[in-house]
């Protein structure tokens, strides 16, 4: 019989998240814990909570239900951004036994002695200053790709963050761990790595525990290059300041890193990119672009953009609207500015109404949709290489080329977590895109 403790994990928020999530759950497997699906009964949930938008914080309540609705008796943590930024918020919800900030989470088993529920949440919190220090994490296990996270916290002080708050200054992992992570993940057959952390950018400061540093992103790029075995690599998310021409020219010669590239722009408006406190201006933003095409003509550009932000006028919001619809980029993640509590964007005035701030969101998002297509497009005719998914989705097996094309094919189990090239055929009705082998399996 099995007298091992169960436990659950749900993740809210970004792919940074996700690595950190699994780190935390192997930590738990090394204390003799049985993972489970947070569907199931547990004994103890851990929810990795997001502050990023309003909706994260709904939805910890619903996550925190659902958990009870499994096992009512299980003992239930939350940890995360949320957890660092409002702990008595958390620690107020009922069911939620312990809530763990910024440095605390990663000894999460050290808090475990006493699995009994509590009556009132307990908090183990630190000051945010003394999130100071780097821990390593990756994901595994649960998808076909992993997420390495290289860089955790930020130096930016955007009017309307809260990151900062809620996972301290900008530091980085040593290189030479990075590389001993990135060569476990693919030991294990994994094909693909995202490379992941708040700033990432900003790679190589903090790897001594100040602002020092030995190495530039540009190095840890070059360097994973060369890893063996690593099929596929992909940047996450990179500031557009931080995105050097060198990096660029790096990534179009390179063996391993996909021409796929998330560039937050925020807004397409130098106005309200000055009061947001962004580092550039949209010209520098045209410029990453135009330089990625250059070298790059098929590579995929994803942009987030914020809607609402305090101030925005119409005027504003069309310049980031025509902005982007001139932009060679290829789709994006629309975002509807939501107040932060203790960021300066909070404080502004001239508040854009929600129902506007929804409007404007819901055209950005009609742009998106027209981008893809056009991008799309414009990759039929054309050869490529699919990562398969894991996943049976009504039939069919989903895959993405390395310039992030989502492709479907009727569901072949022997396909899964395979690279094989392909030829894009055509768009289906669904928007993803259809395609015919050009070879036998190739991994």
């Amino acid at each position: 019989m099995n007298t091992k403790k169960k436990v659950g994990f749900y993740t809210l928020g970004c792919k940074l998240n996700f690595s950190e999530t699994s780190t935390i759950a192997r930590s738990f497997k090394d204390e003799g814990f049985d993972r489970v699906d947070f569907n199931d009964a547990a004994d103890i949930y851990v929810i990795n909570t997001c502050s990023v938008t309003e909706n994260a914080d709904k939805r910890f309540k619903t996550v925190v239900k659902q958990a009870q609705k499994s096992n009512a008796e299980a003992f239930v943590v939350a940890v995360g951004c949320y957890a660092q930024l409002k702990p008595q918020e958390l620690a107020d919800v009922n069911g939620v036994d312990l809530v763990l900030g910024a440095t605390e989470k990663f000894k999460i088993t050290d808090y475990l002695n006493d699995l009994s529920k509590n009556d009132l949440g307990e908090i183990h919190s630190c000051e945010i200053e003394d999130a100071d220090f780097y821990v390593g994490s990756y994901s595994i296990g649960d998808r076909t790709r992993a997420f390495l996270k290289v860089q955790d916290g930020c130096d930016y002080k955007c009017t309307y963050c809260t990151i900062p708050l809620a996972r301290g200054i900008s530091r980085s992992d040593e290189l030479q761990n990075v590389l001993n992570n990135a060569k476990e993940i693919s030991s294990k057959g994994i094909k693909e790595i995202v490379l992941t952390g708040v700033n990432i950018g900003d790679y190589g400061k903090g790897e001594f525990g100040n602002k020092k540093h030995e190495h530039t992103f540009l190095e840890l790029v070059e360097a994973l290059d060369k890893v063996e075995g690593i099929e596929r690599l992909r940047i996450s998310s990179i500031e557009p300041n931080l995105l050097k021409n060198e990096t660029i020219d790096v990534v179009s010669k390179s063996r391993a890193f996909v021409p796929h590239f998330h560039i937050p722009l925020q807004s397409g408006s130098n106005a309200v990119l000055k009061a947001m406190r962004r580092r550039y201006m949209r010209e520098l933003y045209v410029d990453r672009v135009i330089k990625i095409k250059e070298v790059m003509p098929h590579a995929c550009i994803g942009v987030d953009v914020i809607v609402g932000f305090p101030g925005e006028t119409e005027a504003q919001f069309l310049e980031t609207y025509n902005f982007l619809n001139e932009l060679d980029i290829s789709y994006l993640h629309v975002f509807t500015y939501s107040e932060r509590a203790n960021t300066v964007a909070a404080s502004l005035e001239n508040v854009v109404p929600k129902n506007i701030r929804t409007k404007r969101s819901k055209m950005l998002r009609g742009l998106s949709a027209k981008k893809r297509r056009a991008f799309y497009e414009g990759q039929i005719g054309t050869n490529r290489t699919v990562l398969f998914e894991s996943e049976n989705k009504e039939g069919y097996i989903h895959g993405f080329t390395e310039n992030y094309v989502k492709v479907k094919s009727p569901w072949n189990p022997e396909l899964v977590n395979t690279l094989h090239d392909v030829a894009l055929t055509k768009i289906d009705d669904d928007g993803l895109v259809r395609f015919d082998f050009v070879e036998a399996y190739i991994a």
